[in-house]
């Protein structure tokens, strides 16, 4: 269960979050500039607080603080059991994609090390690039490397901004299913950030609503999309 009561500035912009996210899979939608990425990498420790672009609130995660500016407690990201999947792979360019996978990895002998490589890689279709380095892949196959080097330490939390750019619609439904089925063994939340409504609608999530920086629905996707959607229709139909 995921607690957040954020409230933070970015040059003009003006993020205000309230909310509690229990549903094992949410999306977080809006379209872009709406404060969907600013919101994953406060969540993930990134963007600290700075006296020109201020950060207030807290975050907790099941039970635990991760954030609490009040306190002045802000733990890194390596403290936080959370994993954050961008557009950008950024995988390191003269490691080979399994050893891009095994990086976070910590306290495994050669063995199992080498088995929770394997498992990441199959889980996103990517066991073949295995040798390879990122100079040598699609951007697709980087998003899959990059997925599965996330996932290798076994967050507690997954955080997903669109990491799905790069791959065709079945490639990434295929991908999307494979995914969910393996946090639900292992027990990871994950927030998806994404302004396609088929992403949404796809996994049946509880969808966080943004506009401008400012949550203005939450609930099951098919109900809060619907009713964006009226409103959008209807902003149409009066102009």
């Amino acid at each position: 269960m995921l607690d957040l009561a954020l409230d933070a500035r970015r040059g003009g912009f003006h993020l205000q979050v309230e909310c509690r996210l229990a549903s094992a899979w949410t999306v977080v939608f809006g379209p872009s500039g709406s404060g969907k990425s600013t919101l994953l990498r406060l969540l993930a420790g990134l963007d600290r607080n700075r006296q020109d672009e201020p950060v207030r609130g807290r975050v907790s995660f099941d039970l635990q603080t991760l954030t609490d500016t009040s306190r002045g407690l802000w733990l890194l990201p390596g403290h936080r059991q959370t994993a954050l999947v961008t557009q950008q792979p950024a995988l390191f360019p003269h490691l080979s994609a399994a050893a891009n996978v095994a990086f976070g990895l910590r306290g495994l002998d050669r063995t199992s090390r080498a088995r929770r490589i394997e498992e990441m890689l199959t889980l996103v279709d990517a066991v073949d690039l295995a040798n390879r380095r990122p100079q040598e892949i699609s951007g697709g196959q980087a998003q899959r490397v990059a997925l599965a080097r996330a996932l290798a330490p076994q967050p507690s939390l997954l955080l997903l901004d669109e990491p799905f750019s790069a791959l065709d619609g079945a490639a990434s439904d295929a991908l999307l299913e494979r995914l969910q089925q393996w946090l639900r063994q292992k027990n990871v939340q994950a927030v998806l950030a994404t302004h396609d409504v088929a992403d949404a609608l796809a996994t049946e999530a509880e969808v966080l609503l943004l506009r401008e920086g400012r949550l203005v629905a939450l609930g099951p996707a098919r109900e809060v999309l619907a009713a964006e959607q009226q409103r959008l229709l209807g902003r149409l139909t009066s102009s």
